[in-house]
């Protein structure tokens, strides 16, 4: 653990020391190699929770999100140069410090065993997200955004601090390993149905079940590049943690607490790529998908089959990647049209050929095709919810057929059709933006040859 986390914060003093020529360059570098080191957690062992201390710990669920946090960090750098170019030294050092702060809280979240840390991580990382959305946001509505995002996370996470106090007084230990081995105290009184239902609200809204999702496609639609790959990728992902990780915690609550979540997460699924399919803001598109697939995770972390958990655990590391190279993809178009909206951005592929097939590869993913891994986690999580309860295949097929119809038509509209009269030439894509393709993509293809790594199963 140590072997990562002093490196990163020795990123701190290195972005404030370069000089202004090599900024980028050490930053990124540093932080790819952070990044290839961190990949030793995911190897196979015996352990319950390796490279373990009494508070922070890794197992088969916080291990793969560990990795993808750290592969994201070199990601969002690369794909933040063009965005700050043209701002002064001391802003560009700024934007990268307030980048690299994220990430140990986010490490610290994903591997605590101990829920009061746990939930000190999870609310940390919504400090420099604010920052980054509402000052290096693209519009003047980011400061709503900001708002709508830290009100939303705010109201939900307060219920969850006084259950967690609550559950403490119970048990007389908060922490996971001894909370495992206690005897479950939670009946099916009222205050424990309280208790259950404040315990997920928080998780909820962060992933974000549909009905709680509107400070989602706002917070995407103004954050930089960088805030969108944080907010996809990462942020998203603490949600579904913190359902695995609370649920079977409250294994004798009546299985009626959980019907709710569960139909609003199908029917969010179904909802929200409807959504997609009327959308005329890029970005805001890929944004309400998000909804969509973290509704397939927060169903199957719901049922809490063994089954239904590698699922999910497959799809959140799958749709980080994918989500993150989307966002990638239209912020690529925006820095040479300076428009998201689909109409003015059409029949590209003419002038930017070669990020066409990115394009393409990106929406093959999105739409869970064979040979992905995003095809497995959704076909893992439909068997489990069709055991589960057998009309739940309707609404599962239902969503599936509408992710493939709004991802082609994503695909076809950016791609294809009569180029607007008000573009004529564009800027050639360049060997960074390549790069920051490749990194997402080769991932998601090399997982499918040995999904085990992050399916969350015993190795």
């Amino acid at each position: 653990m140590l072997k990562i986390i002093l490196p990163l914060t020795m990123l701190l003093p290195m972005t404030l020391l370069s000089p202004t020529k090599y900024l980028w360059v050490n930053t990124t570098s540093h932080s790819l190699l952070i990044a290839t080191i961190s990949l030793h957690w995911l190897s196979p062992t015996y352990y319950p929770h390796k490279s373990s201390t009494q508070w922070v710990g890794l197992d088969q669920i916080s291990s793969p999100l560990m990795v993808l946090s750290c592969w994201l960090l070199p990601l969002m750098i690369m794909a933040s140069q063009n965005h700050l170019q043209h701002n002064p030294t001391v802003r560009k050092r700024t934007f990268i410090m307030t980048l690299i702060m994220v990430q140990p809280f986010i490490l610290l979240a994903f591997s605590a065993m101990e829920l009061t840390l746990f939930y000190i991580a999870f609310e940390a990382t919504l400090i420099p997200t604010l920052i980054l959305i509402t000052r290096w946001g693209n519009q003047p509505e980011r400061l709503t955004a900001g708002i709508y995002l830290l009100f939303y996370t705010l109201v939900s996470s307060l219920p969850l601090l006084i259950s967690l106090l609550y559950l403490h007084t119970k048990t007389g230990t908060l922490h996971l390993t001894m909370m495992k081995l206690i005897h479950p105290t939670l009946n099916s009184s009222w205050t424990d149905l309280l208790l259950g239902l404040a315990l997920l609200t928080a998780f909820m809204v962060k992933a974000p079940l549909y009905g709680l999702h509107l400070w989602l496609p706002k917070a995407h639609v103004e954050a930089p590049i960088a805030g969108s790959m944080l907010l996809a990728a990462l942020l998203l992902k603490l949600g579904g943690y913190g359902i695995m990780r609370i649920t079977p915690l409250l294994s004798p609550l009546p299985s009626h607490l959980h019907y709710p979540f569960l139909t609003m997460a199908l029917w969010g699924a179904l909802m929200t790529s409807s959504i997609c399919m009327r959308q005329t803001d890029l970005k805001s598109l890929i944004a309400y998908s998000s909804v969509s697939h973290m509704g397939l995770v927060i169903a199957a972390a719901t049922i809490q089959t063994p089954w239904a958990f590698s699922g999910a655990m497959i799809l959140m590391i799958s749709h980080g990647l994918t989500s993150s190279m989307l966002f990638c993809l239209a912020n690529t178009n925006y820095e040479r049209t300076h428009s998201r909206t689909l109409l003015l951005t059409r029949g590209l592929q003419p002038l930017l050929p070669l990020m066409a097939t990115w394009w393409i590869m990106a929406n093959l993913t999105n739409m869970a095709l064979p040979p992905t891994t995003n095809l497995m986690a959704e076909l893992t999580i439909m068997i489990s919810l069709f055991n589960w309860s057998q009309p739940t295949i309707i609404l599962t097929g239902t969503a599936t057929l509408l992710t493939a119809a709004y991802t082609l038509f994503m695909l076809l509209t950016t791609q294809r059709g009569p180029l607007p009269t008000h573009i004529s030439s564009l800027q050639n894509s360049n060997t960074r933006e390549h790069l920051l393709m490749t990194l997402h993509i080769f991932p998601l293809l090399l997982l499918i040859t040995k999904p085990e790594l992050i399916s969350g199963a015993p190795l």
